[in-house]
Formats: C-alpha cells, structure tokens, sequence
C-alpha cells in the first residue's frame, strides 16, 4: 500500500494538504473555499466525496474556510478536539456538520494512519500540531505557532515529512506600511508567527537523518518572500551538514507535486 501526499496550498490566506493511505484519505485543514478544494482536488485526480475526514488544526478563517460549504454536503466528519468545534460550530450557525472530536495532546487512528496531537502556543481556542504516522513515514505539522516548545521538538523530530511555517521576514514585517503596530505585536509574539529565522532554527533542532523534506508553509504574502524563506533554512541546515534535507516552498495559488512518503527521502509521484 503506497501513501502519498499533496500539499493542496499554504499561504496567509488560505491552508490545506491531502494525505492518502490506501483507502484512507484525509484533509488536513481546509482554509480555501469549497470551489478551490473541489478543483485543486481534481487537479490529482480525486474529490472530496472520497475522504475520510478533515482534521483541523485550529479555528482561523485561513484553515476552516471551505469547511461549511464541503461538509455540509458530503457529510465528511470534521476531526477536531472540543474547543475548536465549538468554535467552528459558532462560525458556521445552523449549518449541519458532523463531528469526531479527540482531546489535544491524545493519539488515535483512522482508518491507515495513527494521529498524535498535541498542543501548539498559538492565538486559537485549543491549537494543536500533528503527527501523522503511517507504515510508510511519518508526516508533522506546524503550521502556525509564536514559538517551538520542548513538546513541541519532540513530537515532530520523528517526521519524514515536515510542513513548517515560515511566516515573515523580520523585516519585512517591521517595514510593512498596511498592518498597524497591534498587529505587528501579535504575529510577533509568543503565541503569534514563526519568522523565517525561527523557522530555520527550529528545522536544525529536529534535523535527523530520516527527515528528507521541510515544506516551507504559511508566508506572508506582504511580509515574506519566497527566497528568503527558503535561503533563512536552507543556509542553517547546509551549515550542520544537513544537505539530504530538502527545502520546499509551497504556494498560495497552486498545488505542490505530489510525493510518495517513505522513511528515507520522498520522492515525486507522476500523476
């Protein structure tokens, strides 16, 4: 049984990747709208009706977006814990969604793969990170979080696969002329955004030799750049000798390649 994964879009302004473990087929988070997933979908050959659940990391507009519109029609189960359901069900009013809820920090199983959660410092209701296993490797997600914790550290240093946020450029951000101060304390904080530079000191903390690839996830559109984010990780994994690693952006406005995940080095599937 092959597992592959597609990194559907990440951005500020909208989030989601697809992981398929033989008839297992999940959505990690769905912050575009219900069209944009439909089609970025299809565009690898697939459709929501054939998922097996949604997980969502956290509440924000940028990760729940198509959520109403998608379930309320397929009827695919919302994998959250009880704060963020609460949250979407405040979000969405009257619209009938279906719910399998888990308590942050526990580990369970769907179907092919084993989900441990855990809590990210994030400003959400009850945030969490991922780690998704599989027979084949092991996926992480961090996509927003103020600061890398010890939990934090340990929990995703077993991935193969890594999707890291990469938020802003330190200063880019201190110049940026559209966000008032407020806001600019706010992704600066501790349960703000990741900067380019903590992104890559976080990468060279959980550098192993099973991990093959970091996608650079969450940029700013304003207050990032694509090369500075992808030379800010790149350059502090090539200074402790971590050349296997290989550093991925992703985008807000198409899909990546899709790859196979295994526990040495992903590899492109031609689809």
């Amino acid at each position: 049984m092959s597992v592959t994964f597609t990194i559907l879009g990440s951005g500020s302004s909208g989030n989601c990747a697809y992981l398929e473990a033989g008839e297992t087929r999940l959505l990690i988070d769905a912050g575009f709208s219900a069209k944009q997933i439909r089609e970025r979908l299809a565009s690898i050959g697939r459709t929501p009706e054939s998922l097996s659940g949604i997980l969502v990391t956290h509440e924000h507009g940028d990760h729940i977006r198509g959520l109403g519109t998608l379930c309320s029609k397929t009827g695919i189960p919302i994998v959250c814990n009880r704060l963020t359901q609460e949250a979407i069900q405040h979000e969405f009013g009257s619209t009938r969604l279906q719910f399998t809820r888990f308590e942050t920090g526990a580990n369970f199983s769907m179907g092919n793969v084993e989900i441990q959660t855990f809590s990210i410092p994030h400003d959400a209701m009850d945030p969490v990170g991922f780690l998704i296993r599989t027979h084949c490797g092991n996926i992480g997600f961090l996509t927003d979080l103020g600061h890398a914790t010890k939990l934090i550290l340990e929990r995703v240093r077993p991935a193969n696969i890594l999707v890291l946020e990469a938020n802003h450029d330190l200063k880019l951000l201190q110049d940026d002329t559209k966000r008032p101060w407020s806001t600019k304390q706010r992704i600066l904080s501790r349960h703000g955004h990741l900067s380019n530079d903590a992104a890559a000191t976080l990468a060279v903390e959980v550098a192993s030799a099973t991990l093959g690839r970091i996608y650079l996830g969450h940029l700013s559109r304003d207050c990032n750049r694509p090369e500075l984010a992808h030379r800010a990780v790149s350059q502090r994994l090539q200074a402790i000798g971590a050349t296997h690693i290989q550093v991925q952006n992703t985008s807000q406005e198409k899909p990546c390649p899709t790859v196979a995940v295994n526990s040495t080095q992903p590899q492109p599937v031609l689809l």
